[in-house]
């Protein structure tokens, strides 16, 4: 299934019910006056945020959202039936905002979550509603008020504690694999993960937490290069960054380039995306080279006090030290 985080739709609240002119008859009453009844009042579009969507997939073909109208009132003074809400619902992480303005509307950050987006219409009065000493036998009534009409665009910002963010073919997807039951796809090649994933961490020591594998980002991504903007959203809502290094391929000439290559992009996305708690994970240490370049690295990075983990992602080594590392991290955001 394609990964749909983004979506323009139309909505459309319902009309309320026009009002009833109607006059008592019955036997022996000739006169018995008004007795129409209101106009039933037309439904609402909301929204609601649940687990039971992942993605924004449901609005790739439907793209037109109209909630039914109240019912009309009838005589005897009895009222319309009013419309009943149409719900649509949403992953959690929704961004709802206004498609003509770009003013947002509502941020349906949790499950649970309700945002009513057009109010119906209200119903039409009934002629016995306008009985007065005067104008005992009124022969008219109020249509009811038209719904609203709105053109929206969606967008999903994945919920997770921990983002995974890295150059491609980092080894993120298979560490996401080892630390969780998600398969993203695993490749020997650059760009294998397309669209964002998420796996919950399960421990015998702590909480569980929420993990995204964000897909790789490269030199230009804050202004779209490999599709950047559209990945970098994704890591805006996480509290922890995993900030994940190909040891094997570390240039001992500057060690730190790809570390700080990775940082730029996110400070420029966003300036508190720069500055969120970050772990730095040396992988691949299975392979013949990345002893030293981690030898390289750690060097480097003494003087910057960043707090480094070698790991190897496909063989399982250190990754317990990596878990309790941001376990406590976790704790402390």
């Amino acid at each position: 299934m394609k990964f749909i985080d983004e979506a323009k739709i139309t909505i459309e609240s319902g009309s309320g019910g026009k009002g009833c002119v109607s006059f008592r008859r019955e036997r022996f009453i000739p006169k018995g006056g008004p007795d129409g009844g209101d106009g039933g009042r037309g439904a609402d579009v909301v929204f609601l945020a649940t687990q039971r969507r992942r993605t924004l997939q449901q609005f790739r073909f439907k793209r037109e959202f109209k909630a039914p109208g109240g019912g009309a009132g009838q005589g005897s003074q009895k009222s319309g039936r009013s419309g009943r809400d149409l719900v649509i619902e949403v992953p959690p992480g929704t961004l709802i905002r206004d498609a003509e303005s770009g003013a947002l509307l509502s941020d349906l950050a949790t499950s649970g979550t309700r945002f009513t987006a057009a109010r119906g219409g209200r119903g039409g009065r009934g002629n016995a509603r306008f009985k007065t000493s005067t104008n005992r036998a009124p022969r008219h009534a109020q249509p009811g008020e038209p719904g609203v009409r709105l053109c929206l665009h969606l967008e999903l910002k994945l919920l997770a504690d921990v983002g995974l963010v890295g150059l491609p073919n980092a080894g993120k997807s298979t560490l996401m694999r080892a630390l969780s039951a998600a398969t993203p796809k695993v490749g020997a090649y650059p760009f294998t993960t397309l669209t964002p994933h998420l796996g919950v961490v399960q421990t015998d020591w702590g909480e569980p937490f929420v993990v995204a594998d964000i897909p790789g980002l490269i030199e230009g991504a804050h202004k779209g290069a490999g599709l950047g903007t559209r990945f970098l959203k994704h890591v805006e809502r996480t509290r922890v960054l995993v900030h994940l290094l190909d040891a094997a391929g570390i240039a001992p000439s500057d060690p730190l380039k790809d570390y700080h290559l990775i940082n730029a992009e996110l400070s420029a996305h966003n300036a508190d995306l720069g500055a969120k708690p970050q772990v730095v994970v040396l992988n691949k240490m299975d392979l013949a080279d990345a002893a030293v370049g981690a030898r390289h690295f750690q060097a480097a990075a003494e003087a910057l006090d960043l707090s480094v983990v070698t790991i190897s992602a496909r063989e399982g080594r250190g990754l317990e030290p990596l878990i309790s590392h941001l376990l406590r991290l976790l704790t402390q955001a």
